[in-house]
């Protein structure tokens, strides 16, 4: 169906009706917004098919809950960004990373950042720092490594993360704060404890 042809009134109504096709439909309308935030906020060791199956369970199982004062799309990311921090919380692992952790070509990229940061990096030390700096996130809690995802590496927004979370600016600013001071910290450990 044509993005620009499809009717989500008619659509819904049809979906709480029990209809297949219009629920097939609300499927194949909804899941690019919501691979979208899987494949951006998966935890480890989860599927994205999977998550994204979960998320759309928990949206036609509350469907009736929808009543129509935010636009249905903000609707879904609510529930799908929501469930993927859930899913993060499960995990309940914020390893500590060592020097010894890191493997040569994050090492090599955290020395070169640190020694000679004007410098053009080769390709394998940048893929090296990406790395790095998954591990770095993994040691924050999850709605705390999410949310530097979306305000650092994804250059959201205030008010666009405030739309995904429904969290006032206020908190979003303050938590955002203490995750980048927990991210220095962790990495003046790091560099302390290495041979840099």
């Amino acid at each position: 169906m044509d993005e620009a042809s499809f009717d989500l009134p008619a659509c819904l109504r049809r979906v709480r009706e029990q209809d297949q096709d219009a629920a097939r439909a609300l499927v194949e309308h909804l899941y690019p917004q919501v691979m979208r935030i899987v494949s951006t906020k998966l935890p480890r060791r989860e599927a994205e098919a999977d998550l994204a199956q979960e998320i759309f369970l928990k949206v036609f199982t509350r469907l009736d809950q929808y009543r129509g004062n935010v636009p249905f799309e903000h609707w879904v990311s609510r529930i799908a960004v929501n469930h993927c921090l859930n899913a993060l919380r499960a995990q309940q692992s914020r390893p500590e990373w060592r020097w010894a952790d890191l493997t040569a070509e994050q090492a090599d990229a955290l020395d070169a950042a640190l020694t000679s940061p004007s410098e053009a990096p080769h390709p394998a030390r940048v893929l090296g720092a990406r790395e790095l700096v998954e591990k770095l996130l993994q040691t924050l809690d999850p709605p705390d490594r999410w949310l530097i995802q979306l305000l650092e590496l994804e250059e959201k927004s205030i008010e666009e993360v405030q739309q995904l979370t429904g969290w006032s600016s206020t908190r979003i600013r303050v938590r955002a704060f203490r995750a980048r001071r927990k991210l220095n910290k962790t990495f003046e450990i790091l560099k302390k404890s290495g041979k840099l």
